[in-house]
């Protein structure tokens, strides 16, 4: 039952019993709008990398940021060896460039201009804000790993950052 309020507020009670569907995880997940960054690095040679929409800011001392990645990830085990990873923040134009990201691990670097420090960190040139890593931990969560982040180096520019919201690609007003 839903109740309003003279203050129009919704006393609804939530239930605790429900069947927590995926799908429906998913959707109500997907009302709360992220950045996407860029996690990428030099391995074996060649740039491994992918776009994570789970970044955020963890500790200034130390500094640290962090970004989860699905426990079934093709990629991480690969990426995880680096000695360094680069985290780029994408910006409002990246669209195009993230879903390429998220596709096939051969061609998620074709035609993008990078920039690689000598210790193998891949970033974007054009990216709102760049960072030079070291994983500092890993953390087991459910269907997913949390990645601890410790920054090194970083390099920040001006724009506005690419949206995900609702599965899809949106701008900040004004």
């Amino acid at each position: 039952m839903t109740t309003v309020t003279s203050a129009g507020i919704d006393t609804a009670e939530l239930s605790t019993n429900q069947d927590l569907d995926p799908r429906a995880l998913r959707d109500a997940f997907g009302v709360f709008p992220t950045g996407v960054v860029a996690v990428a690095a030099i391995v074996d040679g060649v740039p491994v990398g992918l776009a994570a929409s789970s970044f955020t800011s963890v500790s200034i001392d130390p500094p640290l940021v962090s970004f989860s990645i699905a426990s079934t990830s093709k990629t991480w085990p690969d990426l995880r060896r680096a000695e360094h990873v680069g985290v780029t923040i994408l910006a409002e134009h990246h669209g195009a460039v993230c879903r390429q990201l998220a596709g096939e691990p051969a061609d998620r670097f074709e035609g993008l201009a990078v920039t690689v420090s000598e210790d193998g960190a891949v970033t974007l040139p054009d990216g709102l804000a760049r960072f030079d890593c070291t994983i500092y931990n890993e953390v087991e969560a459910g269907d997913h790993t949390i990645v601890l982040l410790r920054l090194h180096a970083l390099q920040q520019s001006v724009g506005q950052p690419l949206v995900f919201h609702r599965s899809g690609f949106g701008r900040l007003a004004g």
